[in-house]
């Protein structure tokens, strides 16, 4: 089942501006268990980013580890948001447990409860682990990954193995759809009239 949203690409960037952290750490010499050791620790980060002088987003982690080797930046326990017009409302905000940011390619891999909720979309997506391919812009999760997908009308959809194209506005589950749509439409008499379609 196919539908037309905005699967919020823009919005997982927030985390790339970690990257921008410089600092690390020289372990020295070690052996192959040591090389695992993240170059840079952080704990209790909060990342504001300013254009302006108003703030664009911010990131909160309980900790953040990067790896300078790899090119990959770990989060644990984060939340995010994406402010609209000039840092005066929230747009877009979510979170996870764990992500995993892939320093030279922008990829992102999100798990243990990811939750992201777009406020100009009107939707909130929900599911356990979601990965964003940067080159592509695509947003996906396993196959066999449970997704909900809500909006404030009661529209809700459920299904398994999420595939989102940020350039085509467009949304697929390989299977296990359900839900219900609910259109709205504005009568002449500024009445509003829902049609609802229950999805098995």
């Amino acid at each position: 089942m196919k539908n037309k949203i905005n699967p919020v690409h823009g919005i997982l960037c927030i985390l790339f501006f970690l990257i921008t952290l410089s600092c690390s750490f020289d372990y020295g010499e070690s052996d192959s268990s040591e090389r695992e050791l993240p170059d840079l620790v952080m704990v209790n980060v909060e990342y504001i980013r300013v254009r302006s002088a108003d703030p664009i987003a911010r990131v909160q982690a309980e900790r953040v580890e990067r790896y300078e080797k790899q090119g990959v930046m770990k989060l644990e326990n984060f939340i995010f948001e994406q402010y609209g017009d000039k840092g005066h409302e929230i747009n877009t905000q979510g979170g996870a447990g764990n992500a995993s940011v892939d320093v030279n390619s922008g990829d992102i891999v999100m798990t243990n409860g990811v939750r992201l909720e777009v406020e100009s979309e009107d939707i909130i997506i929900q599911t356990n682990q979601l990965e964003w391919k940067d080159e592509t812009h695509i947003l996906s999760t396993g196959e066999e990954d449970d997704v909900d997908i809500y909006r404030e009308n009661g529209t809700y959809f459920t299904g398994t193995g999420l595939t989102a194209n940020a350039r085509t506005r467009s949304f697929e589950f390989l299977g296990g759809v359900g839900g219900t749509y609910i259109q709205e439409e504005d009568e002449s008499e500024e009445e509003e009239e829902q049609e609802v379609i229950n999805y098995e």
